[in-house]
């Protein structure tokens, strides 16, 4: 598909189209496409595009940044037709910012630390919610990532899994950018072998799905991530075109 004819496409075909690769992958994997959960990823994308994004059929958005995401909750609660969104927190986090997300997102991705799920716990506290969180793991080991090392997630979900009003429901990873989505099949094989250790030690709140939640997987390589088991998928640019990133960021 060369450039005119992907600017010709509408974020309505688009979302047509990732569904339909969405139940390809799931049946090569003998999966049912209703465990799948298609996270459209907003970011730097404006309010309009998450409205027809809303009309052809996506619920669930993703934002990478605190200030930017408040800013379309807050046009979406201003607007005259409120719509029904599920907003979800997909980028790196600063203790600082948490108080703005607690109660406003149905799932925080991308908690990285302990002590930044302490302070969940203590906005949480304060609210008396409960936050659904994810714990991100730098599953490839890239320096310029965020998350746990795979040797330090277990005894990190042991201390986070205690907290009172936050729920680990799973594990997140942004896997390495690359031309062949089946170089990252290993990684995503291994972020779901981490969560069934967790989830067999009883270290995930499964209550809610009845296995751990995986969120993986992004344009490049979104459906080897749903062959090995993802149960959240992170698109953008196969929804919303080309970002400019000339200040960095993964293409989700």
């Amino acid at each position: 598909m060369n450039s005119e004819e992907n600017c010709s496409i509408s974020i309505s075909e688009n979302i047509s189209r990732v569904r339909s690769a969405i139940k390809a992958a799931c049946e090569r994997a003998g999966r049912d496409p209703g465990d799948v959960t298609l996270i459209a990823v907003s970011k730097t994308k404006p309010f309009s595009d998450i409205l027809e994004a809303l009309d052809s059929g996506a619920t669930a958005f993703g934002e990478n940044y605190v200030q930017e995401l408040m800013e379309k909750i807050e046009e979406n609660e201003s607007s005259g037709a409120k719509k029904p969104i599920e907003w979800h927190m997909i980028g790196h986090l600063q203790k600082n910012k948490v108080k703005y997300l607690v109660g406003r997102t149905a799932l925080i991705h991308s908690v990285d630390s302990v002590p930044l799920a302490a302070q969940i716990e203590k906005e949480a506290a304060k609210k008396e919610l409960d936050v659904r969180i994810l714990l991100e793991v730098n599953i490839a080991r890239e320096e310029s990532k965020f998350g746990f090392d795979p040797e330090s997630l277990e005894p990190a979900a042991r201390e986070i899994s205690a907290f009172p009003h936050v729920k680990v429901l799973g594990l997140m990873t942004s896997a390495p950018l690359t031309e062949n989505a089946e170089t990252n099949r290993v990684y995503f094989r291994e972020l779901k072998n981490l969560a069934e250790g967790l989830k067999a030690k009883k270290l995930l709140d499964v209550e809610e799905t009845g296995k751990p939640v995986l969120s993986m997987g992004m344009t490049g390589d979104y459906q080897v991530a749903i062959e090995e088991g993802a149960t959240m998928i992170r698109v953008g640019t196969a929804i919303f075109g080309k970002r400019n990133y000339q200040n960095g960021g993964n293409k989700q």
